[in-house]
């Protein structure tokens, strides 16, 4: 697709950041692109760190002086739901005073489709940096939060949910993962060349993070529960028995 360049500014370049009255913003949808859904976990993000974007605005059309709202929404409707929700009475916005149609649907547009979320690699890449600095200690839970709504790898998801329904599938190895018979190799010079030694941080670390893969294919699971078969039910509720009972021993051991 050949891209035209346009020979002036647009609007939108001259938005002025600005608080703006929730009353002063209309329940307009004719921008929104996707359902709000849950703002929970995004109005406890304002709550702790403050509105850190601002949704954008224009001036609502037909709306006339006098009160009332006068605004409409072009982008940032997750934003201004997650704000109500913590009955605050305004709304950090950038307001656009002219904005066409045209440049009001490609500012909506460039908001939902570039904004691409980071994957888990990256959000666990980040979390090792932070930890590393010793920074933002307050981002641990912002971390498992974007953990648990990061995508999931498509070859995966179909894989787990086969082995659920009974349906035969064969393991997919994971992107950079050495081929069997390499493992094999490397398995045999291993035990040539004596046990490997782990230390317990590192010990601690990879259960806990097959604990959190394992936390992914439960959610996968809750899914399709009602398509499991029972075999394939059961196997999961034993399992979770022993998980619990696990737990119940641990955190006892740990007092």
């Amino acid at each position: 697709m050949e891209l035209v360049p346009r020979t002036t500014a647009p609007a939108h370049a001259t938005g002025v950041v600005e608080f703006v009255p929730l009353a002063a913003v209309s329940a307009d949808a004719t921008f929104r692109l996707r359902a709000e859904g849950d703002v929970a976990a995004l109005a406890g993000s304002i709550a702790r760190l403050g509105q850190l974007r601002p949704i954008e605005l224009r001036p609502l059309p037909g709306a006339v002086d006098g009160g009332g709202a006068r605004y409409q929404v072009v982008s940032g409707f997750r934003r201004l739901s997650a704000v109500r929700l913590l009955a605050r009475g305004r709304v950090l916005a950038r307001v656009h005073a002219r904005l066409d149609d045209d440049d009001a649907l490609s500012l909506s547009l460039a908001d939902a489709l570039l904004g691409e979320p980071l994957s888990l690699g990256e959000l666990d890449a980040l979390g090792g940096r932070l930890a590393v600095a010793g920074a933002a200690p307050w981002a641990e839970e912002l971390l498992d939060e974007a953990r648990v709504r990061a995508p999931v790898d498509p070859g995966q998801r179909e894989q787990f949910l086969a082995f659920l329904t009974g349906a035969p599938a064969l393991p997919a190895p994971l992107p950079g993962a050495p081929d069997p018979a390499a493992q094999d190799a490397a398995g045999v010079a291993a035990a040539e060349e004596g046990p490997v030694e782990v230390t317990p941080a590192e010990l601690a670390e990879a259960v806990a993070s097959g604990l959190w893969a394992l936390g992914q294919d439960l959610d996968l699971a809750v899914d399709a529960w009602a398509d499991l078969t029972e075999h394939g039910r059961r196997q999961i509720l034993d399992q979770l028995r022993y998980l619990a009972e696990l737990h119940a021993f641990l955190a006892g051991a740990r007092r």
